[in-house]
């Protein structure tokens, strides 16, 4: 247990220097104030328009960095701090999560697979662990039948949320791409306002890398732990 508390420690010291890293990036882009005045509420709306996007809603949404695309009700939830801000890294937010809904209008493939993955994960990542925990207390490692294959279904389930989050990955490398060739091509911001934004979206996309690697990391460590003890 020991390897496994380290790695734990490591992911999450790499995850919290990466937060807190793009928690700094983008209250350093806050300060670079948007020539054109418009808010990060009125970004989202014209890039909707700008993609012939007429069903979806932009909304206020409570927190920070609370920002996300909902599918099910189709609407663009932008945080209070990107929702009446008028700044690089509201452009940014407010511009991402508008990639998502043009993902969806244009049915992007992997929003698709990730989509589908959601239900699963939602009830298989919680319980992963766990079922690893006990097949192994039934003699996984040691080859014991039952307690092997009751090792195996948490490793599956635990493939199903690292799997997710390497799907993640592209849909969220994507709408950033999407983002910011709108924001340069429609002249939304300046080359110094552009700079920023790009900058604050390639730290909001490393914590995703992080969080994929960590979630590998972790299901090797399991998966050894589980085919390792047998002969």
């Amino acid at each position: 247990m020991m390897g496994y508390y380290i790695l734990i420690g490591a992911i999450a010291l790499v995850s919290w220097l990466v937060s807190s890293k793009l928690k700094s990036k983008f209250k350093f882009y806050s300060k670079v104030h948007l020539q054109n005045g418009m808010s990060g509420a009125e970004i989202a709306e014209k890039m909707l328009a700008d993609h012939g996007i007429r069903d979806v809603k932009v909304v206020s949404t409570p927190g920070m960095l609370t920002d996300h695309y909902n599918p099910a009700n189709k609407t663009v939830n932008l945080s209070e701090g990107v929702y009446n801000q008028r700044n690089a890294s509201a452009a940014a937010v407010a511009a991402h999560e508008c990639g998502h809904a043009v993902q969806h209008a244009e049915a992007y493939e992997w929003l698709g697979l990730r989509s589908k993955l959601v239900p699963v994960v939602s009830v298989t990542s919680n319980m992963s662990m766990w079922v690893v925990f006990g097949g192994l207390a039934l003699g996984a490692a040691a080859g014991v039948g039952f307690g092997y294959w009751v090792a195996v279904a948490g490793l599956v389930m635990m493939g199903m949320a690292t799997l997710f989050s390497f799907v993640t990955l592209p849909v969220e490398y994507d709408a950033s791409n999407r983002a910011l060739a709108w924001l340069k091509n429609k002249h939304i911001v300046t080359p110094e306002e552009y700079k920023g934004s790009e900058d604050a979206l390639k730290w909001a996309a490393r914590t995703y890398l992080v969080a994929a690697i960590g979630s590998l990391a972790t299901l090797v460590y399991w998966g050894l732990q589980v085919f390792g003890g047998r002969d």
